[in-house]
């Protein structure tokens, strides 16, 4: 039987003793000086070499993700953000130069050509890429980025809102912005906008140094922008930036127009003539906001009800992230934004990590981190740790897709058929309207990163530039220009993971496929979407695809053939 509890069991250790914490990097230097001195005159010692230094990365990873994740959930404790930093400045810069010694060991074994087990010749390519990349000169410069970009969540944590005299953060606030009332609705936008506005030349500065160290880690490695080099880094070897550019091209000429469409149908259904920007979510006068859940328990409940429905082992990873503790959901003042799921290396119970206040766009959330959630129950069985880094354009596959797979059963939110029908449109319109946004952020950093040295005002200019490209103009704007020209700041990536976003929109054309396929077949569609996520990373990016039943593929007929589906599903609502 394919259960949750038959994934995650611990295995014991064998390198590591069992009691064995991270703390300093004296006490894990001799794991690592063992690595480095033992004999590997064999296939099979060499295996066992492997396997220990997986279950070495295992441990320090789970440790450096926990100190991550309690960082994000409290951003105003000194001692949490010091034990981040710590690891960041003192352990990582010490374990990468012995890292990359053990991947060259790896390389320069005859025996590595005897490891014929599925997965390896993508962890030897990888490995290959890992250690042509490597120069020491850009171990302190990667711990000094690791700690800038966590400045990100510390300055956005603190920013709040008062809302008819109660105090907000920005994501709780948002629901305002659902509501009939339309002063109201203005009165929320525009205090977001002036709140955002406060730490703006704070967060220029801080994106301003991190991209010039950036830039300073490509020149390191030889490259000529740290956009290639990045490429290089992600072990983008299945598309190239031309692809990124062909995407561009296509969101503009296929996707735009539809989600003009969509805003003209939301300025008909408010019934006004000028569409601004606390109206593009907002419902009519006598219409409720959507409200699937009122607290995070409730949330994970139905969630965990939702999964059941559509596949018990899917409700039971659920189940069992609940019951060891591994959920942070509501928003409140002091957590970090956003919201992700992110895999625990050893225990492989991920943490799922969110800022809940009760709105559709939480049940999206919440479904979307629920499917990198089942992705990491999937592949945890998975021999080495390497084999479990799945690429993150699969990785958003198992996101995106249950979110469009959980629509079936949104009756678990919804008891009322006019609201779930209402919410089965958001969630579709959705799935077109976001396209843009990825278009306008990924086109964005190509142009920072192909710019190193650009000026706050060229880059204020290029991003209005490029959002101007991706926005259909229906929306009024006007007198809001210092908001919109700093808008690009609201998106995390930019700031804590360069170049995550063009995944999102690949990703997307994958899940509108897998939702064809389901529609189709539904008991076959999750079957190929299980196997393709217990591959792990062992195949390459097109298999991966291949096991879904599905196709790795973002050209523009590919763009247009799904979006037209998606448009054709909406219209049957």
């Amino acid at each position: 039987m394919n259960t949750a509890t038959a994934h995650i069991k611990k295995a014991p250790r064998h390198f590591l003793p069992e009691d064995f914490t991270v703390t300093t990097w004296d006490a894990l230097q001799p794991y690592f000086q063992d690595l480095q001195e033992r004999p590997l005159d064999s296939t099979a010692a060499l295996e066992k070499w492997l396997l220990d230094i997986s279950e070495l990365e295992a441990v320090v990873s789970e440790d450096a993700c926990w100190r991550q994740i309690k960082m994000t959930c409290d951003t105003t404790d000194p001692k949490l953000e010091e034990a981040f930093t710590y690891f960041c400045m003192e352990i990582q810069p010490k374990m990468q130069p012995v890292a990359n010694e053990l991947n060259q060991r790896l390389l320069d074994s005859p025996f590595a050509a005897g490891l014929s087990k599925p997965g390896f010749s993508i962890y030897l390519r990888n490995t290959r890429n890992q250690v042509s990349l490597y120069r020491e000169a850009n171990v302190p410069l990667f711990a000094e980025l690791s700690v800038m970009a966590q400045q990100y969540g510390v300055i956005s944590g603190k920013m709040t809102i008062k809302v008819n005299d109660k105090e907000y953060t920005l994501q709780q606030a948002a629901k305002f912005l659902e509501g009939s009332d339309r002063t109201l609705r203005e009165e929320v936008y525009r205090k977001t906008m002036d709140r955002r506005l406060q730490d703006r030349a704070a967060l220029d500065k801080l994106y301003t140094d991190l991209v010039q160290k950036r830039q300073q880690v490509a020149v390191n490695a030889g490259f000529e922008n740290y956009r290639d080099y990045k490429f290089r880094e992600l072990g983008r070897f299945d598309y190239t930036k031309e692809d990124c550019f062909q995407f561009h091209a296509a969101v503009r000429e296929h996707i735009v127009p539809l989600v003009k469409k969509s805003l003209q149908r939301q300025k008909a259904k408010l019934g006004l003539d000028v569409l601004r920007p606390w109206d593009t979510e907002a419902e009519p006068a006598g219409t409720k906001p959507l409200e699937p859940f009122h607290t995070g328990e409730e949330l994970v409940n139905k969630a965990i009800s939702t999964f059941d429905a559509l596949d018990p082992f899917f409700g039971e990873c659920l189940r069992v992230m609940k019951s060891m503790g591994r959920l942070d959901l509501e928003s409140r003042i002091g957590k970090a934004p956003g919201g992700y799921n992110c895999p625990l290396a050893e225990t492989g119970v991920p943490f799922i990590f969110m800022n809940a206040a009760g709105q559709m766009k939480d049940l999206t959330t919440m479904v979307h981190e629920g499917g990198h959630a089942v992705h990491s129950f999937l592949s945890h069985p998975l021999s080495l740790s390497a084999f479990k880094e799945y690429p993150m354009e699969i990785a958003e596959v198992a996101s995106m897709s249950m979110e469009l797979f959980t629509m079936d059963h949104w009756d678990i939110f919804f008891s009322d058929a006019e609201e779930l029908k209402r919410a089965k449109l958001q969630q579709l319109e959705r799935s077109i309207t976001i396209f843009p946004w990825i278009a306008t952020i990924d086109k964005f950093q190509h142009w920072v990163y192909e710019h190193p040295q650009h000026t706050e005002a060229e880059r204020t200019a290029a991003w209005l530039q490029i959002l101007e490209e991706f926005s259909p103009n229906e929306v009024d704007f006007s007198g809001l220009e210092e908001g919109r020209a700093a808008s690009w700041q609201r998106q995390l990536h930019l700031f804590e993971v360069p170049f995550y976003y063009i995944e999102y929109g690949i990703a997307q054309l994958g899940a509108i496929a897998m939702w064809k396929q389901y529609r189709e077949n539904k008991a076959q569609a999750l079957e190929n979407y299980q196997r393709a996520l217990a591959l792990g990373n062992t195949v390459s990016l097109p298999e991966l695809y291949k096991a879904a039943g599905i196709r790795f593929d973002f050209s523009p007929a590919y763009v247009r053939e799904l979006a037209d589906f998606v448009q054709e599903e909406i219209d049957k609502l």
